[in-house]
């Protein structure tokens, strides 16, 4: 019971309540009006925050320290991972064009998420352990290497938005972990190579269809082109005050598809307007802060760089979403985080950030058994 009062101390309110304002920013945006009507992602979306909550609030009473020095525990998540989104492909029925989801009576769970938060722990690990040796093009290959294999699966599946989001997890923990330059634009040169294979003998037709209706939407509107142009007049159609919670035409009327998810930004965006826009960013870049201010006084490399792979996992992935929706970026099936609709990313994000959490509190002492301590942690910080 001390424990679990003195983890209660220790914990970063602060970021806890900016990602629940952001969960509930999105959860307001999907509950249908009038408030009579019955809303099916509502709910569901209030019941995924609370076991979220009680995910991370769980996390924070394990040590997960070990994590610092167990490589083989993090070498075998990966490989667990990597058959489950390996069998997806045989086994997985298709949802919305896509076999990313295993279906459990009438939950569907995605491997992808739990696999992302999975390579932020391996590479942390990995460049943790080679912040020197980072210099030689062989580490920069093998922890390439790690990343390509779920990057394929995925494709396969397909989830071209996911798989993004997994290369520039890598690249960015690659440049915290300290990549030179000189690498950096081989590997620029190789993404290239990658990409032009992936056209020509990987993407699917409708994946081509949609990279060349974001490049020239209006060529097809009613064809690949309509959800980017649906999704441009949503965001445009706010303003500075919004439409009025409830009252977004596009999203409303089904103008715009997968508002819940891939569309949640555009939808959002329609019916509180910039000024919402404006509020959600600024919980979203505290969150941003905070969890990189718990990296910045961390003990170990190892923590430090998993507050930089989790920090950069969060940016690139809204920052994709909001790139979709305002039609700088392809369309891709990508959620923003805590805001969109789905309960494998809330549990799996709250779980990493419970995790980051557990590494905090105890480097402040709050486990080592004195209040002495616990303050001298506290001033430590």
């Amino acid at each position: 019971m001390t424990s679990l009062v003195r983890s209660f101390r220790g914990t970063d309110w602060v970021l806890l309540l900016c990602i629940v304002a952001v969960a509930l920013l999105g959860i307001i945006t999907i509950k249908p009006f009038p408030s009579g009507e019955e809303g099916y992602f509502f709910s569901r979306q209030i019941i995924w925050l609370i076991l979220g909550l009680a995910v991370f609030f769980a996390s924070l009473a394990i040590d997960w320290n070990f994590l610092k020095t167990n490589s083989i525990f993090l070498f075998f998540l990966y490989l667990v991972l990597l058959g489950f989104l390996f069998m997806l492909i045989f086994t997985a029925p298709s949802i919305r064009g896509a076999t990313s989801w295993y279906r459990v009576y009438s939950l569907s769970i995605e491997p992808v998420e739990l696999m992302k938060i999975a390579l932020v722990l391996l590479f942390a690990k990995y460049f943790s352990k080679r912040h020197i040796e980072i210099a030689r093009f062989f580490h920069i290959f093998v922890s390439g290497t790690y990343v390509l294999l779920p990057i394929g699966l995925v494709l396969i599946q397909p989830d071209f938005g996911s798989a993004m989001v997994l290369a520039a997890l890598w690249l960015g923990m690659a440049l915290a972990g300290g990549i030179k330059i000189k690498h950096l634009l081989m590997l620029f040169f190789l993404g290239v190579l990658a990409f032009a294979i992936l056209w020509n003998f990987v993407f699917a037709s409708y994946q081509k269809d949609r990279i060349i209706s974001f490049l020239y939407p209006q060529n097809d509107i009613r064809g690949s082109g309509y959800h980017a142009l649906q999704s441009m007049i949503a965001v445009g159609s706010g303003e500075i005050l919004g439409k009025g919670i409830g009252y977004g035409t596009q999203s409303r009327l089904e103008f715009l598809p997968e508002n819940e998810t891939d569309f949640i930004f555009a939808s959002f965006a329609e019916e509180w307007g910039f000024l919402g826009v404006v509020i959600l960013f600024f919980f979203f870049s505290v969150i941003l802060w905070r969890i990189l201010r718990a990296g910045i006084y961390a003990e170990s490399n190892f923590e430090k760089l998993y507050a930089a792979g989790l920090a950069v996992l969060l940016f690139f992935q809204s920052l994709i979403h909001i790139g979709m929706n305002i039609g700088v970026l392809p369309i891709t099936g990508l959620g923003f985080p805590f805001l969109s609709y789905g309960g494998s990313s809330m549990l799996s994000l709250f779980l990493a950030v419970g995790i980051l959490q557990s590494f905090y509190i105890r480097k402040k002492g709050i486990f080592m058994g004195s209040e002495e301590k616990y303050k001298e942690g506290v001033l430590g910080v």
